[in-house]
């Protein structure tokens, strides 16, 4: 089986050795992201986190998927008190097409301000 590793230009390249994503099968799994060089980079965890699921949207957009087709994703949270504003921002964009979900707590991400990183699994 063929192994498809793509970045998406509308995210930006990546700084370091890792692929925006990678499609085995008919998996598609991501990198983390974050608010990183976004407007909610400082923002609060709900628009940090608004922020990473429209990143998210707009690579599974490019493999003709959206957000309705996430099997399982990982949240890394920095902060507990922020954990009811990142499930908020996740049920409303999910709907009924709630995925499988592991929340981890992390001491810090890569930047500072930084509350919150997902990464994702796609069926395709």
């Amino acid at each position: 089986m063929s192994i498809i590793r793509k970045n998406i230009e509308q995210l930006g390249l990546p700084a370091g050795p890792y692929t925006h994503a990678v499609i085995h099968s008919q998996t598609l799994y991501t990198s983390g992201f974050t608010a990183f060089g976004t407007p909610a980079q400082t923002g609060s965890a709900h628009a940090q986190t608004r922020a990473v699921l429209n990143q998210l949207e707009t690579l599974a957009l490019e493999f003709g998927r959206s957000l309705e087709d996430l099997i399982k994703v990982t949240v890394f949270v920095t902060d507990p008190t922020d954990i009811p504003q990142i499930r908020d921002a996740l049920s409303q964009a999910y709907g009924d097409a709630v995925p499988a979900s592991s929340l981890l707590l992390i001491s810090a991400l890569f930047a500072p301000g930084l509350k919150i990183e997902i990464e994702a699994i796609f069926a395709v």
